[in-house]
């Protein structure tokens, strides 16, 4: 049929005419295959100087994700810290005033003649302790009310602080014994741990370095506990003296019935009683309320009976039952007498209120 060459898509290619034909005269014998020499070039020949166009993403070594990881949570650690010691740190914010250093009186009541002695619930039945309460009980807070700069709550806040120190400071057995210091320390404003941990390392009779000022303590290898319920009579008061100060104040009187630490079964058996005037002023700012602390601005303590050499900074070192100091103060003090009627002498003589 005129005009019709062939297939759509040419001649096949093993039929007559196809491209292959002018190859067909070209034949390849066994020996010749046999002596043909290959060679394949590597893959490093085969790309030559030619730079890829995509490269090649380098393996990830196992431990770089968890040292990112690392990293991030340092990096948040840090910043954490920063936003912590930003609201809370140990230094006052400026226009605050700083705590100021304690002041502290200690005076030694010493007896008339030898000490009396006895059981310890007929001691506290003839004295005017009769009456006492005992331990913390015997500690009474005031009914709490708003001032012009503090809440209720926070006066509250701040009655409950001063209760748990005077409990740490005069009736808490460890802490009378010599052996817990740390109770008290923690409840002080931070500004005044340097002043305390020097009373205690350092103890000096100055009005400021005394560890007496900061607690009732008994020197441990002198005299123990007799009775560990102590008696305690006194009064809270509270009252607002600035626009950023609360000040608490504390009178009360401790009685404590004392034993000799060493002695044979039946001189132990005889007990004395030891008295505590004690009087404490206690300060709280907005910061201190915050970070449930306080400031120890004051303390008066009267105590006996004492020798009137006797150093108390340190320790409170009573004389016990059947004891007597040579040396007498010329006047007496009475630490059951009302507030203000404190005699504030070197050295006084105990008047006990008891009936002879």
């Amino acid at each position: 049929m005129a005009g019709h060459e062939g297939p759509p898509d040419g001649t096949p290619e093993r039929a007559p005419g196809g491209g292959d034909d002018e190859y067909r005269s070209i034949v390849f014998d066994e020996a010749f295959v046999k002596a043909a020499r290959l060679e394949e070039y590597s893959a490093r020949e085969r790309v030559g100087d030619h730079t890829p166009a995509v490269r090649s993403r380098r393996p990830q070594r196992p431990g770089a994700s968890r040292q990112a990881l690392v990293l991030v949570l340092l990096i948040a650690l840090a910043f954490g810290t920063a936003i912590y010691m930003g609201v809370r740190h140990p230094y006052r914010q400026p226009g605050v005033p700083a705590a100021a250093p304690l002041r502290s009186t200690v005076v030694p009541l010493t007896p008339e003649g030898p000490v009396p002695g006895g059981e310890p619930a007929k001691l506290f039945a003839d004295s005017p302790a009769a009456g006492f309460g005992t331990g913390a009980a015997g500690i009474e807070l005031p009914d709490p009310d708003s001032t012009r700069h503090f809440t209720e709550d926070q006066v509250v806040q701040a009655l409950t602080a001063s209760k748990d120190y005077l409990v740490t400071s005069a009736l808490d057995v460890h802490t009378l014994t010599g052996g817990n210091v740390r109770d008290v320390r923690i409840q002080l404003d931070p500004q005044q741990h340097g002043q305390f941990d020097q009373s205690l390392a350092r103890p000096a009779d100055d009005g400021r370095h005394a560890a007496t000022g900061w607690m009732v303590r008994f020197d441990p290898e002198h005299v123990r506990l007799a009775e560990r319920q102590v008696r305690v009579d006194g009064a809270v008061r509270y009252a607002e003296v600035g626009d950023q100060e609360l000040e608490v104040s504390a009178d009360h009187v401790f009685v404590y019935a004392l034993r000799p630490a060493k002695a044979s079964a039946a001189a132990a058996k005889e007990a004395s009683l030891f008295t505590v005037r004690r009087q404490v002023r206690i300060r709280f700012d907005h910061d201190d309320l915050r970070d449930r602390q306080l400031e120890l601005a004051e303390t008066a303590l009267t105590a006996g009976p004492l020798a009137c050499t006797a150093d108390a900074s340190a320790y409170l070192r009573p004389l016990l039952a059947g004891e007597r100091d040579p040396q007498k103060a010329p006047h007496g003090t009475n630490p059951f007498a009302t507030p203000g009627q404190l005699s504030g002498s070197l050295c006084g003589v105990l008047d006990t209120g008891q009936e002879t």
